[in-house]
């Protein structure tokens, strides 16, 4: 690509400014919401999360011990709630047997290793896993998702077929390892994904429009 992830980055962080993410009180808080935010939008996320705290389940160890079927209908506003709250009662489940309930001591893991035990649970997959880590842990591990694909692939700057890793090596490969650049910048795409770069894109206003190919974006992302 002729010009670099960070120079991207730059000029998004210049046009949108500093994002504040990923919303939540506490890394638990914030790790239930990456489980729920799958497949739906963060509104509902947030609905969800409003009626966990009002049955103060905040908790990870009252979490931990809430039937799947009552935990299911209180994040029903979160869509697909009967799975995810298997998947949530996955994501407790190893924080108690591995961690003791202890997520300061989770996180004190090397994050390769708390990569792959998370990527083990059923329902945690690449992205999920990542934002565990880079926004409840703090760890630098860079979030991937379908607005920094279609982003990239949009303007050229990685092959089409590229998958999750390989999107993720490449903004890896040409960033400082900082954790707050990796939490800035996934902001940011997220923020110029919502606003441009969707299924329809509105490309004239995006503040990457200039660096779009001269024969335009391909179709399909």
């Amino acid at each position: 690509m002729s010009i670099s992830l960070l120079d991207v980055y730059d000029r998004l962080l210049a046009h949108y400014g500093p994002q504040s993410w990923w919303p939540g009180d506490s890394p638990l808080e914030i790790m239930i919401g990456a489980v729920l935010t799958q497949n739906t939008s963060w509104k509902n996320v947030e609905k969800a999360i409003i009626n966990l705290k009002e049955e103060g389940l905040l908790d990870l160890f009252r979490l931990h011990e809430t039937p799947v079927e009552e935990l299911a209908e209180i994040i029903r506003p979160a869509g697909y709630y009967r799975l995810k709250a298997k998947r949530l009662q996955n994501l407790m489940r190893y924080v108690v047997d591995v961690h003791s309930g202890d997520l300061e001591a989770m996180f004190a893991c090397s994050v390769d290793s708390l990569r792959e035990d998370l990527l083990a649970l059923n329902g945690i997959g690449p992205e999920t896993a990542d934002a565990i880590l880079l926004y409840a842990g703090n760890l630098p591990s860079f979030v991937v998702d379908t607005y920094t694909s279609r982003v990239l692939k949009r303007h050229g700057w990685i092959e089409q077929e590229a998958d999750y890793h390989q999107i993720q090596d490449q903004f890896v490969s040409q960033l400082p390892d900082d954790v707050a650049l990796f939490n800035e910048y996934h902001a940011l795409l997220v923020r110029v994904g919502n606003g441009h770069c969707r299924k329809t894109p509105k490309c004239e206003t995006c503040p990457l429009f200039d660096l779009l190919p001269s024969g335009g974006i391909e179709e399909g992302f």
